[in-house]
């Protein structure tokens, strides 16, 4: 066996925040070694100090607002630690010897500035005065990562480019400098499964060319196992599990890394309930995780329709010139026609762009078709008055994908979810608090909850109270837009669970919309597939496995369990 050769080896982290006597500690004695030419996977839930020990690398944290020690953190025997090196010193480290792929590539990017000015202001840092070389390296890296028309992306801006394109001039950004080292945070996060696949299978390619490292930083374990060698399990800043990859998933040791690998659905999950972490931590996994699912829903003409689609269709016309009116047309949901019942989970799924959320908002009656109509009980929603479309807003209410952004950081949690219940007289003001009470209380928060604000919140609570604030006012319809998509696999399947005890107690109607074919299977009653603003199929869940009529969501499905 031949011998390892230590690139970067971290002692004994530590990361404090907060004054006083008990301050958070963020990151525990975390120790390891990153090897030369492996993948290395950390995963863990958010808070469980990932991100931050990489981030503390590049002295990316901020002191003196954290208190960062360590025996010693060691990059080819050269100290890196804080108190080590120099911010000029650290300056010309970054970026040459060990990169960043961030998480939220939109917003690591300059609005203002085009992407391939960016890319070379990170080769121009380390390389003054050489803009020809930069321009060349960086239209070289675009095709090396495999960007289609890499001058026009060169000259796009952030919100020109598809997700997935901009993880990849992320990528392409951090490979500028040829560093041995690339740290990736949560590089496919929001992505749909085929983009994943694509960008997984880029970056492993680009390992291999370049005899790089890279720390792959995720909370999905589903990943871990296609793209690593060693994965490294963390909770509350310590590391709990540590090994070969192929040994940590197939022989887990700690209940915590047992409990993550049990609630990630897959295509053949077929349980009552997701297991969840806490009961695996508590060494009593749930009695219902054992249980087989009863069989999905059928609907037909004859139940109760809510929502009826007639040949709807989103056509966005783009001007392409100033002084010639030509105009460049844009089909974002082509000609889709299907019915939603009531009691029904029906789940969309389809890559970025696919038409999904477009769809969704002209359910809502926030977009308005360019053609066909959208029917409420008969009605169409769209020819509403004031009154009724007030009503109807009762009716259909939306959970976004984002909890924190779709909360007003200025409100009170009590505040939040009283609002729409004083605005459409569900409540007097002085029962609002113990009808918000009794909301937390059915969504698995307690009333401790009604004066804190959305900052102080996990990513599940926020999401939590989400739900709760569209349950206040006791709609028949609830449009789930990605809302499990960027959280941990076991707030995932905690939240997965609530939803599918809800539409249980009160007979609720969930349009369902992910990129994550297994939770859409999971979850739904029947599955609708979007491609390129179209319609590929609807197909009962049960039968989406084995009868799978368009090539599209075949291949939706080989993707999920494609080797890279």
């Amino acid at each position: 066996m031949d011998k390892k050769t230590t690139l970067l080896s971290i002692n004994k982290l530590n990361i404090e925040f907060g004054h006083g006597s008990v301050p958070n500690k963020a990151v525990d004695g975390l120790s390891f070694n990153l090897y030369e030419g492996e993948v290395l996977a950390m995963v863990g839930e958010s808070g469980s100090g990932k991100t931050i020990s990489c981030l503390s690398i590049l002295q990316l944290v901020q002191v003196p607002h954290a208190k960062i020690t360590s025996t010693s953190s060691l990059y080819k025997d050269i100290e890196v630690g804080y108190q080590k090196m120099t911010l000029n010193d650290i300056r010309k480290f970054r970026g040459k010897e060990i990169a960043m792929v961030f998480q939220e590539p939109m917003s690591s990017f300059n609005p203002s500035m085009c992407l391939g000015k960016q890319v070379m202001e990170a080769f121009l840092i380390h390389n003054k005065d050489q803009n020809a070389e930069a321009k060349e390296a960086t239209l070289q890296l675009f095709e090396k990562v495999k960007l289609p028309n890499p001058q026009r992306i060169f000259n796009a801006y952030p919100h020109e480019v598809s997700g997935g394109q901009l993880q990849r001039v992320m990528i392409a950004m951090a490979l500028i400098n040829k560093p041995k080292i690339i740290l990736a945070d949560e590089p496919t996060t929001a992505l749909d499964v085929t983009v994943q696949h694509e960008i997984l299978k880029l970056l492993l390619a680009l390992k291999n060319e370049l005899k790089l490292s890279i720390i792959f930083i995720t909370h999905d374990l589903s990943l871990v196992k296609k793209i690593s060698d060693r994965v490294i399990v963390m909770k509350m800043g310590k590391i709990v599990e540590e090994g070969d990859v192929n040994d940590v998933f197939n022989n887990p040791t700690h209940n915590y890394t047992k409990g993550l690998l049990a609630c990630i659905p897959t295509l053949d999950t077929n349980t009552k309930r997701l297991p969840t972490v806490d009961s695996y931590e508590l060494g009593t996994p749930n009695k219902t995780n054992t249980t087989t699912q009863t069989a999905k829903r059928q609907f037909s003409d004859e139940d109760e329709c809510l929502i009826e689609l007639k040949n709807v269709s989103k056509i966005y016309q783009q001007k392409k010139a100033w002084f010639r009116r030509v105009n460049a047309s844009t089909h974002a949901v082509e000609d889709v026609s299907f019915n939603l019942y009531k009691g029904q989970i029906l789940g969309v799924v389809g890559e970025s762009g696919s038409g999904k959320t477009t769809l969704a908002k002209m359910i809502v009656g926030i977009l308005e078709p360019s053609k066909g109509v959208v029917n409420f009980n008969g009605a169409n929603i769209h020819g509403f008055n004031n009154q009724e479309r007030k009503e109807y807003r009762k009716q259909i209410q939306y959970i976004f994908q984002n909890p924190y952004a779709s909360l007003n950081p200025k409100m009170s949690i009590g505040a939040i979810i009283k609002e729409p219940m004083v605005v459409h007289g569900m409540v007097k003001r002085h029962e609002a608090k113990s009808a918000v009470c009794r909301l937390l209380e059915e969504v698995g928060l307690s009333e401790v909850f009604f004066d804190r604000y959305p900052n102080e919140l996990s990513g599940g609570q926020r999401q939590r109270v989400v739900i709760a604030r569209a349950l206040a006012i006791k709609p028949k319809i609830l449009i789930c837009d990605e809302c499990v998509s960027a959280l941990d696999v076991s707030v995932q399947a905690t939240i997965i669970n609530l939803l599918l005890d809800l539409r249980d107690k009160y007979d609720l109607t969930y349009l369902f919309i992910s990129h994550d074919l297994a939770v859409v299977k999971y979850i739904s009653d029947q599955v609708l597939v979007m491609n390129k603003g179209k319609v590929e199929e609807i197909v009962d869940a049960d039968s989406l496995l084995t009868e799978p009529k368009s090539d599209y969501t075949k291949q939706l499905i080989s993707s999920l369990s494609e080797e890279i």
